[in-house]
């Protein structure tokens, strides 16, 4: 049965932090100083897709990515665009091909 609110895509999102911390030039053991992690096993089990981060932790990483949370995500949701121009239609389709290439 297909769900009737958004979820969030674990493993993809997983992915998308490592993509972004790599594309920063943060290091496991960097992101594990910053967060004040005893061991850095939760950040591989992010990346495997195994659970998420907490919410403060994800709250932090959009401080040290600076990235809004909602970018760290990856999941289900579809955005409507409710534009009347076409200048904005074509901004908003942009911009839904930016966040298809983002999470791939």
């Amino acid at each position: 049965m297909k769900k009737k609110y958004p979820v969030i895509d674990i493993a993809r999102t997983g992915q998308n932090i490592k993509r972004i911390m790599k594309f920063k030039g943060l290091t496991v053991k960097g992101i594990q100083e910053f967060l004040e992690l005893s061991t850095p096993q939760s950040i591989y089990h992010w990346f495997d897709g195994r659970n998420l981060p907490t919410i403060d932790n994800l709250y932090a990483l959009s401080e040290l990515f600076h990235l809004p949370v909602d970018a760290l995500l990856i999941g289900d949701r579809k955005f409507e665009c409710k534009c009347r121009s076409d200048i904005h239609q074509r901004v908003f389709a942009y911009y839904e091909r930016f966040i298809e290439f983002k999470a791939g």
